[in-house]
């Protein structure tokens, strides 16, 4: 977790707001950075000093009065209120039934997962022996240990002579149900792939950002792939391209 992704989460973190792996993952950073470390104490120390009670100050009671008595309307206002009131009401209405297909479409593209869920498999898979079930930089060895442990068979490919080593791969979930996930390098990055099969032939590639992380996902052939790491967009695009261009053997 880089320094700009733990202050972002930091406040939620003092809320108890954060999953397990997120938290975790704020956990081990503050660990190795005094910088982080020293911001959490201070958001600790104002939460602290705003729960106390000495801050605490009773409305005088006029304004108490003034506050809870009802409001006396004219009934001609009221009568021109109410035809007004439900306008907008409808109008909600109508601009939520216009809005939701969109905006469930827009999270789930069909694929079952969302991008937050990615990328808290993608932190987590972080923590010590959880990142590779099976260690090694040759696809002839992590291809074979996923038969008999999945219902499919996955790509595996080595993509080292273009800067993106192969160094082994892990069983995991998302939306309920276990995946392949390969564990790729790029330099000190680690990109996670996951895959599986899926009813949809094929599909355009899918971008988005969270928190300092980039998700890219598609479809071919079947199969449904989701790439995820801390590297810039271009070199996971280019990461991407490679894996799609390289020809399985």
């Amino acid at each position: 977790m880089m320094c700009d992704d733990a202050r972002l989460l930091l406040h939620a973190y003092l809320d108890n707001e954060l999953d397990a792996a997120q938290s975790v993952a704020i956990d081990r950073h503050m660990q190795g950075c005094a910088a982080c470390a020293a911001l959490h104490a201070d958001y600790a120390q104002l939460h602290e000093g705003f729960a106390r009670a000495s801050l605490y100050r009773r409305a005088p009671d006029t304004l108490r009065k003034a506050w809870s008595a009802e409001p006396v309307v004219p009934r001609a206002v009221r009568a021109h209120r109410a035809p007004v009131a439900l306008a907008m009401a409808a109008g909600f209405v109508a601009a939520l039934l216009l809005a939701a297909p969109a905006w469930w479409y827009t999270l789930h593209r069909g694929t079952g997962q969302s991008v937050d869920e990615v990328v808290s498999s993608h932190i987590r898979s972080m923590q010590p022996q959880h990142l590779m079930d099976v260690i090694s930089t040759d696809q002839h060895t992590v291809k074979p240990w996923f038969d008999g442990k999945l219902d499919f068979s996955p790509r595996v490919k080595d993509l080292a002579n273009q800067g993106f080593p192969l160094v082994g791969g892990r069983l995991d979930v998302l939306d309920g149900r276990t995946v392949a996930a390969l564990v790729y390098r790029r330099h000190l990055h680690v990109i996670n792939l996951y895959q599986w099969p899926i009813s949809a032939s094929a599909s355009a590639q899918d971008v988005a950002q969270w928190h300092g992380y980039t998700v890219i996902r598609w479809t071919d052939e079947h199969m449904r792939f989701v790439a995820v790491s801390d590297v810039n967009e271009s070199e996971l695009r280019q990461f991407v391209q490679m894996f799609q261009g390289t020809t399985q053997p």
